[in-house]
């Protein structure tokens, strides 16, 4: 069953933000992930809106898991960590 990581995200320091996303989509395709929205327009109906929001599809839910944790990704999430503030998930798909 497919999995997905959903982000919501307010970027603080954009210079810094763009060396961390640049890295994103190669390192997801390399774990079997696929982005399906990254950032983009937006338009709120309900709430409150993040400045971006991600949603990254991968096989399933221990892939997801895997690539998160990977030494890769845990290498550029400080830059991310510095640089935005962030709420991300998992969420299982329909399956």
């Amino acid at each position: 069953m497919s999995a997905y990581v959903i982000a919501r995200i307010n970027v603080t320091d954009p210079e810094d933000y763009k060396t961390y996303a640049s890295q994103t989509i190669a390192l997801a395709e390399k774990a079997g992930g696929r982005f399906l929205v990254k950032g983009g327009r937006q338009t709120m109906l309900e709430g409150n809106s993040p400045d971006r929001h991600i949603i990254i599809e991968f096989p399933d839910h221990d892939s997801a898991l895997n690539w998160y944790n990977s030494q890769a990704y845990q290498r550029i999430l400080p830059i991310a960590l510095s640089s935005s503030e962030r709420d991300i998930v998992i969420v299982d798909g329909l399956g």
